[in-house]
């Protein structure tokens, strides 16, 4: 039971990176590789200020901030730098490499003996509610606030022309649209996000480390892509929703796996399947609805085709034995 639990607590979490990799993968149509940087840089802040004493809520905000930066960093390289936007993320992962260690002034920070928000929320247990519904409740509504937000920001015209520009760049700058500022917006708030779900995954676990970002993007676009292929991206709130379910049903299957005793290396290859498996079903199902639909179209021009060369011979015959149609 507490594995199923744990799963769904860390999916909350990981809810909110997800939300993150869907506002540059879907919406800006902006291939990211910061979030694997940015999620250890949440993690490691949040991990320095707490050590410090600092508030953990506050040391919380302070991660949030951390990710904007990161991301602001990665925008500025693509768009005054006009540095290949995949490049960019990859050469701002790596400088956080090092940033983060310098942070951390070690590859690991523990928490355990340290006043973090888990600790808190277990304080909430003299209420009568057992630490795991505390801590679902708590991420839950943590969770949905940011889904609401992002929700509304998108609807803004920031946001719709966010979407634009990563609908069709060309077409929204010949509005007078400044493109550049909306990449740096998306990135900015997408780390932001990235480095929020770190910096309370760092807490949830109990210790930052400097793996801890490791694959992170490929979690991601496994969230948003299984949750697009569950619930769908027909409208904003959906497609939000949809990253935010798929996090939840990846914790699963990695719960799952553990379960059935998964040796924890192999989790990462399992991740890439996840994400294969997801990118082509789809796409299988779609191939076989569009050749059954072909098939069906065929089989009935041939019955009417049929159907109309019986009824003109009829015709014919009737008009060759002078019972149909008009005698000239």
């Amino acid at each position: 039971m507490q594995l199923w639990l744990g799963s769904i607590e860390q999916g909350l979490l990981f809810g909110l990176m997800a939300i993150g990799v869907y506002l540059t993968f879907r919406v800006l149509n902006f291939a990211d590789l910061t979030v694997d940087g940015s999620f250890a840089l949440g993690g490691a802040v949040a991990a320095h200020f707490i050590v410090l004493g600092v508030d953990p809520w506050l040391s919380t905000f302070f991660s949030l901030l951390a990710g904007g930066a990161a991301g602001l960093v990665t925008g500025i390289l693509h768009t005054k730098a006009k540095i290949n936007g995949l490049l960019a993320g990859i050469l701002t992962m790596i400088a956080l490499w090092s940033i983060n260690l310098r942070i951390m002034g070690r590859a690991n920070v523990s928490l355990n003996k340290a006043v973090t928000i888990k600790t808190k929320l277990s304080a909430l247990e003299a209420w009568g509610l057992s630490t795991h519904t505390v801590y679902m409740i708590v991420f839950f509504m943590l969770l949905i606030a940011v889904k609401l937000l992002v929700d509304w920001f998108l609807r803004t015209d920031l946001g719709m022309a966010m979407r634009a520009t990563g609908d069709n760049p060309t077409m929204i700058t010949s509005f007078g649209v400044n493109t550049d500022q909306t990449i740096l917006t998306g990135l900015m708030l997408s780390n932001a996000l990235v480095g929020l779900s770190g910096g309370l995954i760092a807490q949830y676990q109990g210790y930052a480390d400097i793996q801890m970002g490791v694959g992170m993007i490929i979690i991601g676009l496994a969230s948003v892509i299984i949750g697009e292929a569950v619930i769908g991206a027909r409208s904003i709130f959906r497609a939000t929703l949809a990253a935010a379910v798929g996090a939840i049903l990846y914790r699963f299957i990695v719960a799952v796996a553990l379960w059935r005793e998964m040796p924890p290396s192999d989790l990462k290859l399992l991740t890439a399947v996840i994400v294969v498996l997801a990118l082509v079903i789809p796409q299988l199902i779609t191939r076989f609805r569009m050749q059954l639909l072909k098939n069906t179209l065929a089989n009935g021009g041939a019955v009417n085709s049929s159907s109309s060369q019986s009824h003109h011979l009829t015709l014919e015959n009737k008009a060759r034995s002078g019972k149909g149609g008009n005698e000239p």
